[in-house]
């Protein structure tokens, strides 16, 4: 018996021995998988790399492109502001040149009609076109500037 439980317990030991060169074999075919894919997974990476290396490049550009377009545009936003402001005064001081211009007029124009004298017929000129009233306004400051200067009376 001794005999035939050496032979059953040397059986044993050679089929597990063909498992075990079996399975080796199943993992010698995996890992021959694993390092081709090995291989392409190090060429994805080195092309990841590569992308991101290009993109930060790309992403310093746009943030110097970005800095450049703010720095200018705040020196247009400053320098329209101020040009809002100056043309801001400047229409205030027109329409104040227009109201005294307009009080000039009102006060060229004669108050009474008694107090007018009417020219002769003959010597009255022929109707004037109609003049806008800006045109008036015009008129009215050149014949203010014009008593002026010959000494009459002025508002």
């Amino acid at each position: 018996m001794n005999h035939s439980l050496g032979m059953a317990i040397e059986a044993l030991v050679a089929v597990l021995l063909l498992i075990t060169i079996g399975y080796c074999m199943l993992l010698n075919n995996r890992l021959k998988r694993l390092r081709s894919d090995e291989h392409s997974l190090k060429a994805v990476i080195a092309e990841l790399i590569t992308a991101t290396e290009i993109a930060e490049r790309a992403i310093g550009g746009l943030k110097h492109a970005v800095r450049d377009v703010n720095e200018d545009l705040g020196d247009q936003l400053t320098s329209a502001a101020q040009m809002s402001e100056h043309l801001k005064r400047q229409l205030s001081e027109c329409d104040h040149v227009v109201r005294r211009l307009s009080k000039i007029a009102i006060a060229a124009r004669p108050q009474n009609q008694a107090t007018v004298i009417e020219p002769e017929p003959a010597r009255l000129p022929p109707p004037a076109p109609k003049v806008s009233s800006a045109k008036a306004v015009a008129a009215a400051a050149q014949a203010f500037s014009e008593r002026r200067r010959t000494g009459g009376l002025a508002a």
